[in-house]
């Protein structure tokens, strides 16, 4: 049974980043067996270090910088970290279950995170204060210092209030509305990219989705509006994969 690294958080189920979200769709989607190791965030170098998983960059110093998620699969030995990385391991080492990458689509996928990022770039300005408050004590202290360092200014700060958080909020809806462009090419066949046939690039939305719903709750005014988005085309997408939801 393979082992995935995940950061836990005081809400139900503890899943919450999207990150490490898009590796656990996929293992659900695929249908493979693993369990959870809940890593916090200060714990999460030493632990890989120790376990010699492999970081996902480096440090503006140079030094390596490690990340979740992460998985261990005890059949093959093989540590391996980083959620698009994971999910080609899982393709190709477990070719029998549900593709990820159907017709041979990974190069045309891969990329998908850049585009996507850069439309919700806007959206993190929100979000990040969001997560903050669903993360345990010492995960909550961690975040807090790296991003306030990372973005210049407090969580509080980040947050936009009054008139410039409407102004903010549209430009994330507009960022979503050209994500939404890309599924209307797909003909109207169903809530996924392909169509009727879902693969990473929709694990990847849905990712973020699930972050939103998971640290706004879903009676929060802005989570019900996503919802209503572009014809409803995100609550179609995640009603279709809620079923790769479980938290193991």
């Amino acid at each position: 049974m393979i082992v995935f690294y995940d950061i836990p958080s005081k809400v139900p189920g503890k899943a919450w980043s999207p990150n490490t979200w898009k590796a656990r769709f996929v293992l659900n989607f695929k249908g493979v067996p693993y369990k959870t190791e809940w890593i916090e965030f200060p714990d999460i170098e030493p632990r890989c270090k120790a376990l010699e998983i492999p970081p996902t960059s480096t440090k503006a110093d140079g030094a390596p910088f490690y990340t979740l998620p992460a998985i261990h699969d005890p059949t093959t030995g093989a540590y391996v970290s980083e959620s698009l990385s994971i999910a080609e391991y899982l393709e190709k080492t477990y070719p029998d279950t549900p593709a990820v990458f159907p017709c041979n689509t990974l190069s045309l996928q891969a990329p998908f995170h850049l585009p996507f990022r850069a439309y919700l770039k806007v959206y993190f300005q929100f979000g990040v204060p969001a997560a903050h408050g669903v993360l345990n004590a010492p995960s909550a202290e961690y975040f807090r210092r790296t991003r306030e360092a990372s973005f210049g200014k407090t969580l509080e700060e980040l947050l936009p209030q009054g008139d410039r958080a409407k102004e903010e909020w549209a430009k994330v809806q507009e960022g979503m509305g050209k994500v939404s462009q890309w599924y209307e090419k797909n003909g109207g066949k169903g809530p996924f990219l392909l169509g009727e046939t879902a693969s990473w690039a929709d694990l990847f939305v849905a990712s973020y989705l699930v972050y939103m719903r998971i640290t706004w709750g879903e009676e929060r005014q802005e989570w019900k509006e996503v919802m209503s988005w572009h014809g409803g085309q995100w609550r179609r997408l995640l009603e279709a994969l809620e079923k790769y939801t479980t938290v193991h």
